[in-house]
Formats: C-alpha cells, sequence, structure tokens
C-alpha cells in the first residue's frame, strides 16, 4: 500500500484526538448513549468490502469519541480510572507501529522495558535488581504473577515441586488479607488452587488499616490447626477510602513468621511520592512482592500493571518454560536475565514500555510528585468540605485521594439513607457535571470519589458537592442545601 493514505489518515486522527482532548473539559462528564448509537455499535454487520482509511478515522469521531467513559474529564471521581497521559498517548501510536512481540529477544522494547520497571521501582520506593519485574496487562495480572511466586516459595520450602506435582503433599495454604483487599486477591488464589476459603479476612481498624494483632493471632490459630500461613496482602490504599495498612509492623511479623508480604499497591503506591504522606508508607520496601499499576495515578493509558518482586530468581523458577523454538542462541544483551516470557504469562506480549517511557520522561520525577501532591491535597480538602458540611457524612479519613461520604439530608430518617445515598452516585452521573460511584463501607451505602487527574481544580470540588446535593434533593423531593 503507498503511504499516502496512511499519512493521510494519521492527520486526521491527529487532529481529530487533539480536538477531542481539548474539548474534554467542556463536556459533559459523561451521559448516557443515545440509543439509536448504542444499536448501531451492537449490531455493526461484519463488513463486506473495506472502507478508506480517512473513512475509519471520520467514522471513529462520528460514532466512538462522541460517547466516552468520561474519565479524562477533571470532574471526573469515579471508581479509579486515570485521564490517559498526552505523551502516552503520542506513544502509543508508535509503539503500534513497531508492533513487537515483547516477550524476549534484542530489540528496543525489551531493554526499554526494564529500564521503566526499574524507574517505577524507583518511584515507588521498592528495591530493584535487574530481572525482578515486568509490566503486565494490570495489576490483577501482576498480582497472580506475584502470588504464584510466593506460592512456588512455600511449596519449595515444603518439599513439593508444584510445576511437577501440582499442591498435592502441601499442608493446605493460608493467605492473609483484610475485606478491604482488592477482589484481584482472591481470585488470584483461587485461580491458583489455593481455595478462598482459605483466604482469611483479618480485623481491620476504624479507618479501615489491618490490625496486625488480629492477624498474628490468625497465623497461630491456623499453624495450630495444621494448616501453613504462607502469604500476607497488604494494601498501599485500599479501593473504598484508600488506607494504608501498617507495613512495619506487618513486615516485621512477617520476617518473624516466615510468611510472604505481598502489598497491593495498584492505586496508591504512587502516593509515596508526595512528600506530605510518604511517612505512611514506611516499611512497603520491606515487601517480598509489590503489584501497582502506572495506567491508574501516573496516567499511563490502559492497559499497562507492573510486578515487582525482591528475588528475580523466583518468578523465573516460577514460569521458565523455554521450548526448542524459542532458544535464545546468543545472549544478545549479556545479561544472563533471558526473555520476558520466562518470568510472567504471557508469551507474545505487546509494546507497553514506550508509553510508561513516554509519560514519565514527559513529566520528570518532580512533575509526577507535583501531580500527586495535588491530588492529595484536594482530597484533603474534599474531606474538609464535607465534614464541615451538615448534610454530608466523612466515612473514613482521608490518607492518599479517595474521600468516601455520604449524604445526610436533616429531614431524612436514617432508615431511608442507604437507599439515598444508593441512588445517589447514578442520580450525579446522569445529570452530566460530575462523576462519582458508590460503595458499600462497614455495612453502609457510600459515595466515594477519588481523585487522580491533577487537571482537577478546587473549583471542581465545589461543583461536584453542590451537585450531591442537588440530586439528593431531587431524589427526596427537597430543595438542596446552598
Amino acid at each position: 500500500m503507498s503511504d499516502q493514505p496512511f499519512r493521510a489518515a494519521a492527520h486526521l486522527a491527529a487532529d481529530l484526538v487533539a480536538d477531542y482532548l481539548a474539548a474534554v473539559p467542556e463536556r459533559p462528564v459523561w451521559q448516557p448513549m443515545d440509543p439509536a448509537a448504542r444499536r448501531a455499535l451492537l449490531d455493526a454487520p461484519l463488513p463486506r468490502d473495506g472502507r478508506g482509511l480517512a473513512e475509519l478515522v471520520e467514522a471513529i469521531g462520528a460514532g466512538v469519541l462522541t460517547a466516552p467513559m468520561g474519565n479524562g474529564h477533571p470532574r471526573f471521581f469515579g471508581w479509579v480510572n486515570s485521564a490517559p497521559a498526552p505523551a502516552g498517548v503520542l506513544a502509543t501510536l508508535a509503539a503500534a507501529a513497531m508492533n513487537p512481540s515483547s516477550a524476549g529477544g534484542d530489540h528496543a522494547d525489551v531493554h526499554l522495558e526494564r529500564a521503566v520497571v526499574r524507574w517505577i521501582a524507583e518511584l515507588a520506593g521498592f528495591p530493584h535488581v535487574p530481572g525482578a519485574g515486568l509490566l503486565t496487562s494490570g495489576t490483577s495480572m501482576a498480582t497472580i504473577v506475584c502470588l504464584a511466586a510466593a506460592r512456588g516459595r512455600a511449596a519449595e520450602r515444603a518439599g513439593v515441586d508444584p510445576r511437577a506435582d501440582g499442591l498435592s503433599g502441601l499442608p493446605p495454604l493460608v493467605t492473609y488479607a483484610t475485606g478491604e483487599t482488592h477482589s484481584c486477591v482472591r481470585k488470584a488464589v483461587e485461580l491458583l488452587g489455593l481455595g478462598s476459603r482459605r483466604l482469611r479476612t483479618v480485623a481491620t481498624d476504624a479507618a479501615g488499616r489491618l490490625e496486625v494483632a488480629a492477624l498474628r493471632a490468625a497465623v497461630a490459630a491456623d499453624r495450630a490447626a495444621g494448616l501453613l500461613p504462607f502469604l500476607v496482602v497488604a494494601s498501599a490504599g485500599t479501593v473504598n477510602t484508600g488506607a494504608l495498612d501498617p507495613f512495619e509492623e506487618i513486615a516485621d511479623l512477617c520476617a518473624e513468621q516466615d510468611l510472604w508480604l505481598h502489598v497491593d499497591g495498584a492505586y496508591g503506591a504512587f502516593g509515596r511520592l508526595d512528600p506530605a504522606i510518604a511517612h505512611r508508607y514506611a516499611g512497603l520496601e520491606r515487601a517480598d512482592s509489590l503489584a501497582l499499576d502506572p495506567h491508574k495515578w501516573l496516567g499511563v493509558p490502559v492497559d499497562c500493571g507492573c510486578a515487582l518482586v525482591r528475588d528475580a530468581g523466583r518468578l523465573r523458577a516460577t514460569f521458565s518454560l523455554v521450548p526448542s523454538y524459542l532458544r535464545d542462541e546468543e545472549d544478545e544483551a549479556g545479561d544472563g536475565l533471558g526473555w520476558f516470557s520466562e518470568y510472567g504469562i504471557e508469551q507474545t506480549r505487546p509494546f507497553r514500555a514506550l508509553k510508561v517511557w513516554a509519560t514519565i520522561a514527559h513529566r520528570g520525577r518532580d512533575g509526577l510528585a507535583a501531580d500527586v501532591a495535588h491530588c492529595t491535597r484536594l482530597a484533603r480538602r474534599l474531606g474538609g468540605l464535607v465534614a464541615a458540611d451538615p448534610e454530608l457524612e466523612l466515612l473514613a479519613p482521608v490518607e492518599t485521594s479517595i474521600v468516601a461520604f455520604r449524604a445526610r439530608p436533616a429531614r431524612l430518617p436514617e432508615d431511608r439513607l442507604d437507599a439515598l445515598n444508593a441512588a445517589l452516585p447514578l442520580a450525579v452521573q446522569r445529570r452530566g457535571r460530575a462523576f462519582v460511584t458508590g460503595t458499600l463501607l462497614d455495612g453502609r451505602e457510600a459515595v466515594r470519589a477519588c481523585l487522580l487527574n491533577a487537571a482537577t481544580s478546587e473549583a471542581d470540588l465545589d461543583l461536584l458537592l453542590a451537585e450531591v446535593r442537588a440530586a439528593a434533593a431531587d431524589l427526596t423531593g427537597g430543595q438542596p442545601t446552598p
């Protein structure tokens, strides 16, 4: 194919994307799709004849970019979904043009991945040696990678080879986490054959942090019952409230009891970049593994997670399988590390490293730290506004950049508060001026706002709370409190 049609369409695509990004702050944050537009996507017939590249770009602009999720908007506070970093958007195109398999070999993406994994470890304050980590699709996959390594160590110490014999011959392995731990941990436990019945739920304090005394008691009880405790999962920013577990105390217990400490830092690990809250992360660097998502707080375009481990050899022992057709007859890099496919599940791997490199290189460490600090400062500000409002209730301390609260109109009976707050997030979303999501916190319906976008302002916080009050008034038939 002549390069001229591609070149012309690429220019159209660049203008389309640039115009889209520039217009995001002026658009509604989110609106339900027009039923006809939704149906057009769902029922699109398999085309018989091809379409020109320029025509495809126009179709994307008319039928796809018009219905975003909303997460690029400064007033999107839902789930833990970031706005895309512009540098990462640009790098994604170049990576797709190269389209390598980043399983291994001597090409730029492989060496760049080793560099950005080291950068990510440095940003999170986690020790790193070459080979002790890799990029994944997200923390869900990174968690499977890390927990598989933990399972391998526990089995080896018990005299069992899990790769050859499975888990037969092993005492039942027990994992410990709080009820605030992300669901990807339970999925990993189930998929790795460990069983969710042996995933112990450890008590938390009033702020949602793991109680070390309760953990110690649970470990002792399981040992006495003939079970094999092997893994503790701590949180560097829980999904519901952004709470941080006490890493130093947990690390002390894990060292004493010979337990693998894994930290789920999917969302919050990069909070360590903010000097105002960095002290809360003390002890995280003592973990055996850390899973985190550059596609969350850093804004790297989805998908991009990262698995980091203290012992590089443990990953390779868990996953390495080199068939004859993939033998590397010559170690071009000369580092003896082999291929990335020996350190995780994926064989064919996308070129994720370029968008990570571009995102971090564009902002630099200081720029990223400033972005994170901006978000945590605004979160504390939002928490203060909620606490000062008699019609709202703050449900947990603000530790990172998540604020959990609920509407509490004085005129509304206590037994109707849950129904109101369960309906509130969607009511706010449909108004189009702000976006929050809901959750259950200590059995109560709650609204949660997650701040990840450095473009968010204090005025956006004021508007968010005004929308919450207005939506609550609509749902209860009252008037919003000024």
